[in-house]
């Protein structure tokens, strides 16, 4: 792994990344869109109306927008990367509105959340309809080797929430199974998303292995980042109820780095709060103290560094052009949230 990241000097500025990777693929973008509003129609009403809430309603549509620009960098000029960039979106939209249910969450993108709108039920069908709808795309698009990376990550990605919920309010838990958790539950999507765009364009092996690696790393650091923000970000920034993790008794890295580094009185705290579910007023407060003084958010955040310098490293092997540099631009993006 290497020690430190470093874009290239001639990656967007990360407040632009995202605009720029935008722009570079938008014409397929809207194709993406139309086809995500066209699919989630039903002749029963409430589903795409709490799909719409979800989807429709915006996002950054980041993981799609990987696949568009994967499939890009490759040299494909066809089409079925655009309907495979709105199956990887509806597959990320149902493990929403599912993780939204089992977390109890009341927000999600600075919004109420559609379990929040519509109730536990809805939510849990509808994406559970979106999941389906992923999947009659992925057998439209024909290829065997599109529906193994896709059908393998949706498996992954249960397997990833399970774990979690495993794990919770354990402090026993491990680095190994955090990370376990994270590239189940964010990483196989990100991975899937932009190894497609290597299958699709017909490219040798070794890109598609390259692209995979590029995506998985990726997505361990925007994971990582997020678990960093949940303890330091603002609610407005974050586009949910700041503290989330907490209140939950998730175990994310900067908690095990506390825990690890914490005196017998701090661990006390962390079962209390965590294992115990005993948290009261200022208990959110103090655990962010004791991270700012252990330094286990700054430490996240360069782990998050050196799994972006991965994904760069990953991308060594492209050709200069568009492409490559706005998919580099968007691993400093991603980690630049934290600042």
């Amino acid at each position: 792994m290497s020690a430190t990241f470093a874009p290239a000097t001639s990656s967007p500025d990360p407040e632009r990344a995202l605009e720029t990777l935008t722009d570079l693929v938008r014409a397929d973008l809207e194709a993406c869109n139309r086809l995500i509003v066209e699919r989630m129609q039903s002749p029963v009403a409430l589903i795409p109306q709490l799909a719409a809430h979800i989807v429709a309603a915006g996002g950054k549509r980041l993981r799609p927008l990987l696949t568009l620009a994967a499939a890009r960098l490759c040299g494909y000029r066809g089409d079925r990367h655009v309907a495979l960039a709105a199956c990887v979106e509806f597959i990320h939209t149902a493990t929403l509105l599912h993780d939204d249910v089992v977390d109890e969450s009341a927000l999600r993108r600075g919004e109420p959340s559609a379990n929040a709108l519509f109730g536990n039920k809805p939510s849990v069908l509808v994406g559970d309809f979106l999941f389906a709808r992923a999947f009659q795309i992925m057998v439209r698009d024909g290829s065997l080797r599109v529906l193994d990376i896709l059908a393998s990550a949706s498996a992954t990605i249960a397997e990833g929430e399970v774990l979690q919920l495993v794990t919770q309010n354990d402090t026993a838990t491990t680095e190994e199974q955090y990370l376990q958790v994270i590239e189940g539950k964010t990483a196989a999507l990100f991975a899937a998303a932009t190894e497609v765009g290597a299958v699709v364009a017909d490219r040798p092996q070794q890109e598609a292995e390259a692209l995979r690696e590029y995506g998985h790393s990726l997505g361990i650091a925007f994971q990582l980042v997020d678990d960093a923000l949940d303890y330091s970000a603002s609610q407005a920034a974050l586009g949910k109820t700041v503290g989330d993790d907490f209140r939950e008794g998730k175990i994310t890295l900067p908690v095990l780095l506390a825990f690890e580094s914490a005196d017998e009185e701090e661990r006390g705290f962390w079962r209390r709060v965590l294992e115990d579910r005993e948290q009261s007023e200022g208990d959110l407060d103090r655990a962010l103290s004791i991270m700012v003084r252990r330094g286990t958010l700054a430490a996240t955040i360069t782990r998050a560094r050196e799994y972006g310098a991965r994904a760069l490293d990953a991308l060594a092997s492209f050709p200069d052009g568009p492409e490559r540099r706005a998919l580099a631009g968007i691993v400093e993006f991603c980690i630049a949230r934290a600042r």
